[in-house]
């Protein structure tokens, strides 16, 4: 069944979820114990029968009063503060004393309640909150009209960030110019990635090569060595904020992201040449780093990175927190891939709002940037008129 229902005003399809809160008024929530909490004995350790987080809208009952935890995230605990506000946190960070939520029950009865029904609501089964969910394959038609709408929805909003997590292949498959105009156009309020992607774009602005190919795929002379001096020069500068200040680099996706100051994280590998100035050698400060942005993501789109799109799909919740119910929302999550495999396992990861576009960097970016600009000049007040 589809996630979209036809607007009687627009050809364009619309996502019809809408949040419904619990009603904790009604048995058996409203009779619900209050949720039990203990102490930390050591930093880092949890106390036994510790509550697992999901990514899915949860309450916990707190001075009788249910409270969703701030932060939300898969894979984690709910620590209570000491003036009794809840936050999800990694169990690394938990010191001693700290209250951890205590529990196995996600049906209200141990005080905490998982609502995976929050997006239901009339005729629609439980299993429709897998917001977009249907099965991934590259046989299945992509309705492009409808991701641009939801992309530029989501830039109309204005006090969201729409999260992109990039690979290389994105850049190696001249998709570079398209995801410079996403950012160019306000459609990109942050980019996650490795130390390659920003490598292989360095080495296209400075050199006109990408793993030492030029525009047309053929190799250089010496082309092998081009990353290795993109590096090095992007170093003798300092930071790619100096190489983009001294008109080192002049073009890219790297220049696009300083030059517009939107915000990215590099997270480094065992793999990196170099690496860059900037990027994360250290795994876990590199994670902090991500769930800054993370939090405070509104929409998703992963293309090209297995490893990174996992890791970010561990970060996301499955929805837009807010204060009030009104504002509440699934967390449109796109990932892009040109097998099934990627998408596949960040559903089994627990990432169940992914939708599943299976087509190559290039094709998607070139096909997804011609509907935006085609919703962009629709949304003009001469066409508003007409």
């Amino acid at each position: 069944m589809s996630p979209f229902e036809t607007d009687t005003l627009s050809s364009v399809k619309k996502p019809r979820f809408q949040y419904r809160p619990p009603n904790f008024d009604a048995p058996p929530l409203s009779q619900a114990p209050a949720a039990r909490f203990e102490a930390a004995v050591v930093d880092g350790v949890l106390p036994d029968g510790f509550f697992s987080t999901s990514n899915l809208p949860t309450y916990v009952k707190v001075g009788g009063a249910w409270l969703r935890p701030r932060r939300p995230r898969m894979d984690c605990v709910i620590v209570l503060g000491a003036t009794g506000e809840l936050t999800t946190t990694e169990p690394r960070k938990v010191k001693k004393g700290t209250k951890v939520a205590i529990g196995e029950a996600e049906d209200g009865s141990e005080g905490i309640f998982v609502h995976a029904e929050g997006f239901l609501g009339g005729r629609h089964s439980a299993n429709e909150f897998r917001f977009m969910q249907t099965e991934v394959s590259r046989e299945k038609p992509v309705d492009y009209a409808v991701l641009a709408q939801l992309l530029g929805e989501e830039k109309e909003r204005g006090d969201g960030k729409i999260v992109w997590v990039v690979g290389p292949a994105l850049v190696h498959a001249r998709a570079r110019e398209d995801m410079i105009w996403f950012i160019d156009n306000g459609y990109v309020g942050a980019l996650l990635g490795g130390n390659a992607v920003a490598v292989h774009d360095l080495e296209a602005a400075i050199f006109g090569t990408t793993l030492g190919m030029s525009s047309t795929g053929e190799g250089v002379e010496g082309g092998h060595a081009l990353h290795m001096r993109a590096i090095n020069a992007i170093r003798r500068a300092g930071s790619i904020e100096a190489a983009v200040k001294e008109g080192l680099v002049t073009g890219g996706i790297m220049h696009a992201l300083v030059t517009q100051r939107v915000p990215y994280v590099l997270a480094g590998s065992i793999r990196d040449d170099g690496p860059l100035p900037g990027v994360y050698s250290d795994t876990l400060a590199a994670q902090d780093a991500m769930r800054e942005i993370t939090t405070q993501a509104t929409f998703a789109v992963f293309v090209a990175t297995a490893l990174h799109a996992i890791a970010v799909g561990n970060m996301l919740p499955a929805f837009v927190d807010a204060a009030t119910p009104d504002g509440v929302r699934p967390l449109t999550t796109v990932c892009v891939d040109q097998t099934e495999f990627v998408v596949n396992k960040l559903r089994d990861r627990g990432t169940h709002q992914a939708y599943g576009v299976v087509t190559n960097a290039q094709d998607f970016m070139h096909v997804l940037r011609f509907y935006v600009e085609r919703w962009e000049q629709a949304r003009t007040p001469a066409s508003l008129a007409r």
